[in-house]
């Protein structure tokens, strides 16, 4: 007897199924996320599947790098790792208007004007938006082909047919397969189109770009296992009223997972930063209370960016404690170091701290200069211009060594900073990084505020 459809409810944030509706889901905890769907059943067979494949020795596996192309954006493909592989599937996500659309666009351009094929399925917008955005940002080659198309079943024949070299999918969240019962944007949509379109970049070598949504917290819309299916997951930062946008790799099968690229908004579409430290370093004219430059490692790129701290009298019966650009808890943590082992005292004063220039910092080097920070500014007295800092602050006040130190102090003497705070490993030359000041604990440190 042949199996039959059912019907099952499924969370749109994790993809959790159940028998019946439910307003909140057991593995999540979201409300008003499940959808009713109908599952179809998969005909099974007793009998082992025969196959082809022969088992090979890993020493029998050639070690061949993977030929890259250029995007022709180069934070892109600093990013990527060096440009785009064949064959593979890119996934890039990021909050509405951020100019996830407008990066795709631009290295449409430029690999067309390379002499490559170029496919742009616009589903969420008509052709003719497209090509204002297009004549906006002055790109326009007769190589990129637009295609208005939900259904992934046309998009499959058309790239079939046309063999480009790469596919641009905005978005996945619009594509819908309909073989499969669903609107469009549901768990079961997303995966089913992304596994077809993954197919198609397996079978015929297309490179594949697909732009997807996030969610309220910043993930990607959809189910988890959308971002496990894809070769690279690419998310953009940064606000969109900012000027500077971060576009970070948090997974790469073909190149490293911590790099990030950083461009600039303007008139003409995102423009890549080349010398990211003095642009986030350029508003900083003059020594003022509560601000250090902290010498972070973003990849293999070494950056200079400003922390700044406001400690003021607060008027509440518990102060507030907020922080843009840096974990929360690592905010109380280094307080409450300030406070045991520096003889600081935050009592009564609400603090603020951000991260200038819209990035995040995830990386325990901010312990330190976070603590000069908002001792500077506490005690109102200025951290010198020519002073840099990096290293994690222990709970027991100690300065601990961080990785990559005669990188960043390079980095920071190359900006004019002529002393540079922090511990590094005992087997640092001191002739590699002359600029660095070893200091054991945070005390010590913050001695330079006198």
């Amino acid at each position: 007897m042949a199996a039959r459809a059912r019907t099952v409810w499924r969370c749109q944030n994790c993809g959790a199924s159940a028998l019946r509706w439910m307003g909140r889901c057991t593995e999540c905890g979201e409300y008003g996320t499940f959808v009713e769907e109908i599952e179809q059943p998969v005909g099974t067979s007793r009998q082992a599947a025969s196959s082809s494949a022969v088992p090979l020795g890993l020493d029998a596996v050639g070690a061949v790098e993977a030929p890259r192309v250029s995007t022709g954006v180069e934070e892109l493909d600093r990013v990527l790792g060096g440009g785009l592989v064949g064959g593979s599937l890119v996934l890039l996500g990021g909050e509405p208007g951020i100019g996830k659309s407008t990066l795709l666009l631009q290295a449409a351009d430029a690999l067309a004007t390379g002499g490559r094929e170029v496919l742009y399925v616009c589903g969420e917008e008509s052709p003719q938006q497209v090509g204002l955005r297009a004549r906006r940002l002055g790109v326009g080659s007769e190589r990129v082909a637009l295609l208005p198309e939900l259904d992934v079943t046309v998009v499959e024949a058309t790239v079939r047919e046309r063999r480009p070299t790469v596919l641009v999918v905005d978005s996945i969240q619009t594509a819908f397969d309909p073989e499969l019962a669903g609107a469009p944007g549901s768990v079961g949509q997303v995966r089913a189109c992304t596994a077809r379109l993954m197919r198609i970049a397996k079978d015929l070598g297309v490179t594949t770009l697909l732009v997807g949504h996030v969610t309220k917290d910043g993930a990607i819309a959809g189910p988890r296992v959308l971002e496990h299916m894809v070769d690279t997951v690419l998310y953009f930062e940064g606000d969109r009223d900012h000027a500077f946008r971060i576009v970070r790799a948090v997974k790469n099968r073909f190149g490293s997972a911590s790099e990030i690229g950083i461009f600039e908004m303007g008139e003409r579409g995102l423009l890549g930063v080349g010398s990211p430290s003095a642009t986030l370093l350029a508003e900083r004219a003059e020594a003022v209370s509560g601000s250090a430059v902290m010498a972070a490692m973003e990849g293999t790129r070494p950056l200079l960016v400003e922390i700044q701290a406001l400690v003021t009298p607060s008027y509440l019966p518990a102060p507030r404690r907020l922080a843009t650009g840096l974990e929360t808890g690592r905010l109380l943590q280094v307080i409450a170091v300030l406070e045991r082992r520096a003889g600081l005292s935050f009592a009564g004063q609400d603090v603020y701290v951000s991260v200038a220039g819209g990035l995040r910092i995830a990386e325990p080097a901010v312990d330190l200069p976070l603590a000069l920070a908002l001792g500077s500014a506490l005690k109102d007295a200025a951290v010198p211009l020519d002073v840099a800092a990096f290293g994690e602050v222990g709970l027991t006040g100690q300065v601990r060594p961080v990785s990559q130190a005669a990188t960043r102090v390079r980095e920071a003497a190359r900006l004019g900073m002529h002393r540079v705070l922090g511990a590094a490993p005992t087997t640092l030359d001191a002739s590699e990084a002359p600029e660095l000041v070893r200091v054991a604990t945070v005390s010590e440190a913050l001695g330079i505020l006198g």
